[in-house]
């Protein structure tokens, strides 16, 4: 790519001269801003790490499917006299979370009762999360039981 020296005319009117340098100006804006655009590692360091938590949020929910999927196998592979027990069982507890629940509110002070809220409204944001490492829990321990 050579260039005409600089005393020979590279259009052939002045009109054609203001296109060429117009068509000059947009290329080497266009370059600027590519080159702006490398350089900005904020920038790319962010994108870099949206697109991290997009990947991770997808790989959850692929775990959380599959967890779920897990624990409904384990489920249907529990004899009926086992999933009496566990309802009996999960509704001795509730009613025991409950008596123990109404106690604490009658004897903790407010400032404690107030963190509480707030830990308690966290892991209601993070129910899905709660849920997913629940469930992986409970597999784990009925493949641990059956190898034992």
């Amino acid at each position: 790519m050579t260039q005409p020296p600089h005393d020979e005319p590279t259009a052939d009117s002045p009109d054609e001269l203001r296109e060429q340098v117009e068509h000059t100006r947009e290329e080497l804006g266009r370059t600027v801003e590519a080159l702006a655009a490398k350089t900005d590692v904020k920038a790319r360091a962010q994108e870099k790490a949206t697109a991290a938590k997009e990947q991770a949020t997808v790989k959850a929910g692929e775990l959380k499917a599959k967890a779920v999927g897990l624990a409904h196998q384990a489920q249907d592979k529990l004899p009926d006299p086992v999933k009496d027990k566990a309802a009996q069982a999960a509704e001795q507890a509730r009613a025991k979370a409950a008596r123990a629940g109404q106690l604490w509110h009658d004897k903790a002070p407010e400032s404690v009762q107030q963190k509480t809220t707030q830990g308690a409204q966290m892991a209601r944001d993070k129910r899905g999360l709660l849920l997913a490492a629940s469930v992986a829990v409970v597999v784990w321990m009925v493949c641990r039981r059956r190898k034992g």
